[in-house]
């Protein structure tokens, strides 16, 4: 099926009903997003070496269905048709991950040149179907050889994430627009190093502490070598959470103390106020010893950024559980429930996250009021995980996406109409994908994976987001006119 398909949304007139699109200034980006192991497939080819999550796929009962990303959506080798399809889209720019373990097998020593040509070819076709790259030089695909040498845990890691770094720019920063260092470090160190939920799939306490701070020190290395090599936009792109007591009950109201320390100020607080979180004795107790900070961390994890990106999803609850367990061999960083209960009339996501968009604006505009010197923000991924069932020409009436994506937008528009300074909007995802532990059972897409085929097929709601993208052209070109009679 043809990517510029202009087929309408199911049950819609022919032409885009512009009063359901919320409206952006002039400027304001639209894009799409995926990651690296997530569509890449293509695991040992090109001298590309196993990520963590190869090595995660592999151990029994770590993924649903003992699902790979060894295949994923073949992008590595179809990547000009999911290319034709962004064009089709008409968004300005893609944000796509690099991998590690594809430029540089070992995790150290020089690029490997067969994968450094993939990203370059990516890359010019992109510009040449006028789309700005963005690209991410971490989401998640640890190369193994460091993992065995300690992965996040130890100083190293952070070291050879600069030299990574530095092979990357060399190659792509004459073309690539704009550079992420770190896609949601609390995925990495917490649910990688904590609960065990993603690769590696360790359990520890101070492991996962050490993580999270040798992640923010591989980000300030980075930003340092991308700004040697002359990159101008720079940011990182995180999770930060909207984070609600289960109950007023003291124990669940302290939890959320210690869930705003994990998932917020872990990372807001160094990366924006040049401190480490206050509540870190409370929430981690004799694990926060901070052992593996250096003097002089602090300073350059502050480097200035010219944005920070911001994936969200849905808010969640907190409530206290039992903790500190005095195994030193299965003691965690993590000690509270987070779940995704919500009143019982929201609407759910086939992820069970709950569909909230308030929350979205909520979340936005207190990071305005509490960091002054916040800088623009990009929304680096937003979208759902929802029953997408081909009818019998094939075609996917994805209604519940496109009323999430278009309550979102509306949310965003919200936020940026109370001062918070948001310079684009990347959806998640352009392909269903590979999801992680949950293997190939959800899908984000704007765009139907036939997983057995690989056909890539448009749901309603790629032609939903293509027309927000058309009326938002031609209202900015026709103020554009007015302001210029």
């Amino acid at each position: 099926m043809s990517s510029t398909d202009d087929r309408p949304v199911a049950g819609a007139p022919a032409g885009p009903d512009t009063s359901e699109f919320p409206r952006f200034p002039s400027g304001f980006l639209f894009g799409a997003a995926t990651a690296s192991y997530q569509i890449e497939g293509a695991h040992d080819l090109g001298g590309r070496t196993p990520s963590i999550w190869d090595t995660y796929c592999r151990e029994p009962g770590r993924v649903a269905d003992g699902a790979t990303g060894d295949i994923a959506c073949d992008h590595y080798h179809r990547y000009r048709e999911d290319v034709a399809l962004l064009r089709g889209l008409g968004v300005d720019s893609y944000r796509f991950s690099i991998a590690w373990p594809r430029v540089q097998p070992d995790g150290a020593g020089p690029g490997n040149a067969e994968g450094l040509d993939f990203y370059d070819r990516l890359v010019d076709e992109l510009l040449a179907a006028g789309i700005s790259p963005t690209a991410t030089l971490y989401h998640w695909d640890l190369p193994q050889a460091l993992e065995d040498r300690g992965g996040w845990r130890v100083r190293e890691t952070a070291e050879r994430f600069a030299d990574y770094t530095r092979l990357a720019a060399e190659r792509l920063g004459d073309r690539v627009d704009r550079w992420i260092t770190l896609n949601e470090p609390f995925c990495s160190a917490f649910v990688g190093y904590a609960s065990g939920g993603h690769a590696p799939g360790a359990r520890e306490g101070r492991g996962a502490l050490a993580a999270a701070h040798h992640l923010l020190v591989g980000h300030g290395l980075a930003v340092r070598a991308l700004r040697e090599a002359g990159a101008t936009d720079v940011g990182i792109t995180l999770n930060p959470d909207v984070l609600l007591p289960a109950t007023d009950s003291e124990a669940d109201l302290a939890a959320v103390r210690r869930a705003e320390t994990m998932h917020n100020d872990v990372w807001l607080e160094p990366l924006l106020a040049g401190r480490y979180p206050r509540h870190e004795e409370e929430t981690w107790g004799e694990l926060a010893d901070g052992t593996y900070r250096r003097d002089g961390d602090l300073a350059l994890v502050q480097a200035p950024l010219d944005f920070i990106g911001i994936n969200y999803y849905r808010p969640i609850t907190i409530s206290a559980v039992p903790h500190r367990d005095p195994d030193p061999a299965t003691r965690t960083a993590v000690d509270i429930r987070a779940e995704e209960s919500w009143r019982e009339d929201v609407r759910r996501t086939t992820m069970g996250w709950p569909v909230v968009p308030d929350a979205f604006t909520d979340l936005l505009v207190g990071l305005h009021r509490r960091y002054p010197n916040l800088p623009p923000l990009l929304i680096t991924e937003n979208g759902s995980s929802e029953d997408d069932v081909a009818d019998a020409d094939g075609l996917v009436h994805d209604t519940d996406r496109v009323a999430y994506l278009r309550d979102h937008l509306a949310a965003l528009a919200d936020a940026m109409e109370q001062g918070v300074d948001v310079r684009g909007y990347y959806v998640w995802s352009l392909l269903d994908n590979f999801e992680w532990a949950r293997g190939y059972g959800k899908r984000f897409g704007i765009v139907r994976v036939d997983y057995d085929t690989l056909e890539r097929v448009p749901k309603d709601s790629y032609r939903w987001y293509r027309d927000l993208i058309t009326v938002h052209r031609d209202r900015t070109r026709t103020t554009g006119q007015e302001q210029h009679r």
